[in-house]
């Protein structure tokens, strides 16, 4: 049965209710196929990829520990500080970000739950196929319900040192619905040129215009949007160049839980904004190199999380100046 809804651009698109009605997939032990198919078109879907069991785990920690809270967690829409914010159907709308690095004493089992499904064997060992090499996390986020993200390209925020070898995955711990807010993609749009951060398009003071290009050209280019039918354990794969993100939420009783981390090779650093190599240190984690920015085990990044709560404007101006600099 085909699911219609409506794409970001207001246009409608169809998407496949079920995974067993979905376009192309692959298992894990098809590395040849998924491997040419994420090279030609930006993506891939593995089915199976995690435990069943390691998903419920996160889901049942997350609930337990982080879904009651009142204290103050850095989010992914915003990259600041914030509380809980809820949908009026009850799901935390404001994304955790860096799973890895949320406070060790209030979210001992989500911090650690949630490793377990970013560090999956079955995501090392397709992302090492992906990347040729072994991989290292560099960033993580975990979802509830759906923010409804802007078409972008990851690489304009982050990559690797070695621009477009970044591969993100977005892990359903879940049947992703089909009016939930899927996560969609489009194909092959990863071949093609975009404006670098900076300049008219810099992300401290232009944001907007960026947003606004990437629009332009998924119009001027006639990309169609895909937004798969996920089950709980499968992965989507994507490209660091492939313009994707969040259908609106068309089923608000639905929730899309799900992670979302990103990859770079483990012989290169991390690129922020398409400027700057950050030097990050790693840790070993069930076998993968995880870099955990803003690690609230430590005492520092506890005194910064207690200021930037405090004079929230005023380091969200420093930021940007900050970036602006950088971006000259």
């Amino acid at each position: 049965m085909v699911y219609r809804t409506l794409d970001n651009l207001g246009r409608t698109v169809e998407v496949p209710a079920t995974a067993e009605e979905d376009h192309p997939y692959f298992d894990r032990e098809d590395r040849e196929a998924y491997t040419s198919y994420y090279q030609q078109n930006g993506y891939v879907v593995v089915r199976g990829a995690i435990d069943l069991s390691t998903c419920d785990a996160a889901n049942d920690a997350f609930d337990k520990e982080v879904y009651t809270s009142r204290d103050f967690i850095y989010r992914q829409t915003t990259a600041r500080a914030e509380r809980n914010a809820f949908t009026p159907t009850g799901f935390v709308i404001n994304p955790i970000l860096n799973v890895q690095s949320v406070d060790p004493i209030r979210y001992p089992a989500f911090r650690e739950c949630g490793l377990k499904v970013l560090t999956a064997p079955g995501v090392q060992e397709i992302c090492r196929n992906l990347l040729g090499e072994p991989g290292k996390i560099v960033q993580s986020m975990y979802f509830q319900g759906n923010p409804s993200t802007w078409p972008h390209q990851d690489t304009y925020y982050l990559d690797s040192s070695r621009l477009g070898s970044m591969t993100a995955a977005w892990i359903a711990t879940e049947d992703i619905k089909p009016g939930a807010g899927r996560f969609f993609v489009c194909p092959g749009s990863h071949k093609t040129d975009m404006a670098r951060n900076g300049g008219d398009f810099d992300i401290a003071f232009n944001h907007d215009r960026y947003k606004t290009l990437i629009k332009d050209v998924m119009l001027s280019h006639q990309m169609h949007v895909v937004a798969p039918a996920l089950r709980k354990g499968d992965v989507l794969f994507w490209h660091a160049a492939t313009i994707h993100g969040s259908l609106p939420t068309s089923e608000p009783t639905s929730s899309r839980r799900s992670f979302t981390t990103h990859w770079i090779p483990e012989s290169t650093e991390l690129m922020q904004f398409q400027a700057r190599i950050r030097p990050m240190k790693y840790e070993d984690v069930n076998g993968a190199k995880v870099a955990r920015p803003k690690d609230l085990a430590k005492l520092q990044n506890r005194v910064i999380l207690w200021l930037a709560t405090r004079f929230p404007a005023s380091f969200s101006l420093a930021k940007k100046i900050a970036i602006k600099l950088l971006l000259r």
